[in-house]
């Protein structure tokens, strides 16, 4: 009688025991719990960058998918330039005439090859920068907002103002210096219209050449095969402007107007 009194009391003892433990277990993962939904609520109230949204809209508003298999041409200053988009690769040309001379620049994904009278010809290293730039920057204005999505580029929401009565979201746009070219200096910015997501305006200050500062102004914009292209009135401002009062001194005409940026004959290559 002794052992079997003996032994259901251990036996209730390790019951109790066992209960205890359970509850010690509960309260610890009660704590572990409330941390993973603190972490879910955290993850959830993220919001997309502003800027980055903006662009987005911008590049849907002025062609979108439709860059990334573009093939056109067009007419820029007595030159004839072609774009010939493939996902990430690219080729671009620039066709003139000089002294009699029928000259050739093609950039294959960042390689330059000029041709004179249909022969290759050797050009000096700061030559190759030279013609390299400038076919990169008369295709980069062409296709905006296009280029605006290439790694090197940093954007910042900075700010959300009126210009001529229309209200737009003004970002800036800033480059690394790897990938960003020998003008990766330069400071852009891009007025993005609130309703119909086009950029109208643009601005930039550059330090080559003693400096500058510039504002674009859209005109004769037209969409052409789901592409939208447009020219621009350039402008000139003094230098040290900060870019975000250029709109307000274009309003009150206190900004000198410098040439037309006209990109003609545009033609979709594979129609």
């Amino acid at each position: 009688m002794k052992i079997s009194y003996y032994l259901i009391t251990l036996l209730v003892l390790l019951g109790l025991s066992s209960c205890k433990s359970k509850e010690k277990e509960k309260i610890v993962e009660k704590p572990i719990l409330k941390i993973t939904q603190s972490i879910d609520k955290t993850t959830q109230r993220e919001e997309p960058d502003e800027a980055e949204t903006l662009v987005q809209q911008a590049i849907t508003a002025h062609g979108g998918d439709r860059y990334n298999k573009a093939h056109y041409g067009f007419t820029f200053r007595d030159k004839d330039y072609t774009f010939q988009n493939d996902g990430n690769t690219y080729i671009y040309t620039a066709s003139m005439k000089e002294k009699g001379n029928e000259i050739i620049d093609l950039l294959d994904n960042g390689k330059l090859l000029r041709k004179v009278n249909g022969k290759p010809v050797s050009l000096s290293p700061k030559d190759n920068v030279k013609y390299t730039e400038a076919l990169n920057s008369v295709i980069y204005f062409a296709t905006l907002p296009h280029k605006l999505n290439d790694k090197a580029v940093n954007k910042t929401y900075i700010e959300h103002t009126t210009i001529k009565g229309e209200d737009y979201k003004a970002i800036e746009v800033t480059f690394d210096q790897k990938g960003g070219g020998t003008d990766h200096d330069d400071v852009f910015m891009y007025w993005i219209n609130a309703k119909s997501k086009t950029i109208d305006y643009l601005a930039y200050k550059y330090e080559t050449n003693d400096g500058g500062v510039r504002l674009r102004s859209s005109y004769n914009r037209r969409t052409v095969d789901g592409i939208i292209f447009q020219d621009y009135i350039n402008y000139k401002a003094p230098i040290g402007t900060t870019l975000t009062d250029l709109p307000s001194l274009l309003e009150k005409e206190k900004l000198e107007e410098l040439s037309k940026i006209e990109t003609e004959n545009v033609v979709n290559l594979d129609k």
